[in-house]
């Protein structure tokens, strides 16, 4: 009986262990290929030391600052006569102030491309490696030198004509937590810093509890932005890295809990448009997809008046959600012109089918293609058109009172929203009862080949729910549907999926009337109560297979699915099938 329940016991904690095992094999290796180019530079970087005052000096000795520079502008601004605007990046755990790189030298690519009307001054603090994720003793004395290298940056812009007020911060990791420290100091002025982009930063709590300082830190910051969450105006993108970043947890990142201000908003990497990647805890830094769309931002956020960054919350908010949740394949506008001028010597089309498509190649002349919507309210509820031609023109428009064409419409492509290899645009048609026609306008292509499709449908028909296989199937049973109809879009909820712990492999089979020409496709997983979104593209017909996992639990009084979105193919069928990943849920549980 003894060495049977030895036998027992061994057996277990062998399981356990293979488990555990399994597990951390899942966290360390089973996430998506590195789809993050790299950042390079065109010339040679510089990190100019800053002079500090001979008492910071003497206070801090293992900290300084510096000013990253390129080529010529390296050599300009050697004497410290800036004029741009001041950016500070702080580096997390054991970072280097060196990884300014990345940002700094887009930011001056994009300058050179403008000719200098404005342009951004990177300067970057050198923490000396210090090991502030293990060792939260520092923490505190980084944030007061944070403090007085923002005054000595502010300072050397005195006498300037468009003299900033304030800085923007970058944060990676733990160098995030540190700016957010800031509003804690008793002496610290809010208004010193304008905006905060925080990267892979863990906000809610230490990645692991080893010391008291550590928690003692992150009580201290918390409650502060959680008790004065209605008086703090700081502007904060928190940006996480997705299932990539095996040392931050993506929930970690989310700022939802700690501040109820709408000047804050969390996001992962996987959802930012034209990005659509995972990162991992370092990549974050020099992903150039990510670094392109912080940079970009950055130029919108700029005030022609002030030369500055904008003090508008408003602005603020609306150019980070363009470039970070739903891009709509435009520039960004802060009043956009919504009133468009339709006149010319293009061709105008009526169609009256229900689905068209149209493929421009070599288009000598511009036309439009109008769709009557007065005949098709009482039968559909959107109207759907999407392009494979990615550029920023206008592209849609809505007529009231059109006959056979209109003078000025309304310009719908703000609702575009670009997908990897497609804009698309969905409207509701109850929500533009005035509208009697939409119009697609396509340009004369010069030799460029693109596809234009349209349908209208009613979304009943086009939504299929799709319940999750429970918890414990281990995988061993599935659910399926199929989608046999020729649509171009569907929307397929996911019931039953709302927890972390939660795990699961989606297989997509397609199957094509015509397998000549492989057809795109992009599925979405699409989670309402936080940005996390995921993109995939593939070709059809194939076989695609999609890891769902979250982030974020789905909160107790949110009543929303998550969704499986498909842009699809006409001449294609699909059948969806869905079981539980065991492997996945251990991983899952380990992090």
């Amino acid at each position: 009986m003894v060495s049977l329940a030895k036998a027992w016991t061994v057996t277990f904690y062998g399981a356990l262990a293979l488990m555990v095992a399994l597990g951390i094999w899942d966290v360390f290796f089973g996430y998506e290929e590195n789809k993050c180019s790299m950042s390079y530079m065109f010339e040679y970087p510089e990190y100019q030391k800053i002079s500090l005052p001979h008492k910071l000096t003497r206070q801090y000795p293992a900290y300084e600052l510096y000013l990253y520079g390129e080529g010529s502008y390296a050599q300009e601004n050697k004497n410290l006569l800036l004029s741009g605007i001041p950016v500070l990046f702080l580096p997390g755990n054991a970072g280097s102030y060196k990884q300014v790189r990345s940002l700094g030298s887009i930011a001056l690519r994009k300058a050179e491309d403008i000719d200098f009307k404005y342009h951004f001054d990177f300067f970057s603090v050198n923490f000396n490696e210090e090991l502030v994720a293990l060792y939260g003793g520092s923490l505190k004395k980084q944030t007061k030198f944070v403090h007085e290298c923002i005054k000595i940056i502010l300072k050397l812009y005195e006498g300037q004509d468009f003299a900033p007020k304030s800085v923007a911060i970058v944060g990676h990791s733990m160098g995030g937590l540190v700016a957010r420290a800031l509003l804690t100091l008793k002496n610290f002025k809010p208004e010193l810093v304008n905006l905060l982009v925080t990267q892979a930063t863990p906000h809610t709590a230490p990645v692991m509890s080893l010391d008291s300082y550590l928690n003692d830190f992150y009580k201290t910051v918390n409650n502060y932005w959680i008790l004065n969450a209605q008086d703090i105006k700081l502007s904060t993108l928190s940006i996480a890295g997705g299932f990539r970043d095996y040392q931050v947890r993506s929930g970690l990142s989310s700022l939802t809990k700690l501040s109820q201000q709408t000047q804050a908003l969390s996001v992962v990497s996987t959802a930012v448009p034209r990005t659509w990647a995972s990162t991992d805890h370092l990549s974050i830094v020099w992903c150039k997809q990510l670094q392109l769309a912080t940079i970009r931002a950055f130029f919108d956020l700029i005030d022609d008046d002030t030369k500055q960054i904008t003090m508008k919350p408003k602005k603020k908010m609306a150019v980070l959600n363009h470039h970070f949740i739903k891009y709509p394949a435009k520039p960004f506008e802060e009043i956009p012109n919504i009133v468009a001028d339709l006149t010319g010597t293009s061709k105008w089309v009526p169609v009256k089918v229900t689905k068209w498509t149209f493929m421009a190649f070599n288009e000598s002349y511009a036309m439009y293609f109008a769709f009557p919507l007065s005949n098709h309210r009482k039968t559909y509820t959107h109207i759907y058109c999407r392009n494979s031609m990615l550029d920023t023109q206008s592209w849609i428009y809505g007529c009231i009172n059109s006959v056979s064409m209109c003078t000025q419409g309304v310009d719908l492509s703000w609702k575009t929203e670009l997908l990897p290899t497609m804009k698309t645009f969905m409207l509701k048609l109850q929500d533009y009862p005035k509208l009697s026609h939409l119009v697609v306008y396509v340009p004369s292509t010069n030799g460029n080949k693109f596809v234009v499709d349209c349908e209208l449908f009613h979304i009943e028909l086009r939504t299929v729910q799709l319940p999750v296989t429970h918890l414990f199937s281990f995988g061993l049973t599935s659910r399926q549907i199929k989608l046999n109809s020729n649509g171009l879009f569907y929307t397929v909820p996911l019931m039953n999926f709302g927890q972390i712990y939660q795990a699961f492999k989606i297989d997509i089979k397609s199957k094509c009337a015509s397998t000549k020409v492989e057809k795109n496709n992009v599925f979405r997983l699409h989670i309402p109560w936080s940005h996390e979104d995921m993109m995939i593209s593939s070709k059809a017909p194939t076989s695609t297979e999609i890891s769902l996992k979250l982030h974020v639990a789905q909160p107790e009084n949110d009543s929303h699915v998550a969704v499986f979105h498909m842009f699809t193919s006409s001449d294609c069928r699909y059948e969806i099938t869905v079981r539980t990943s065991f492997l996945q849920i251990l991983g899952q549980a380990i992090v």
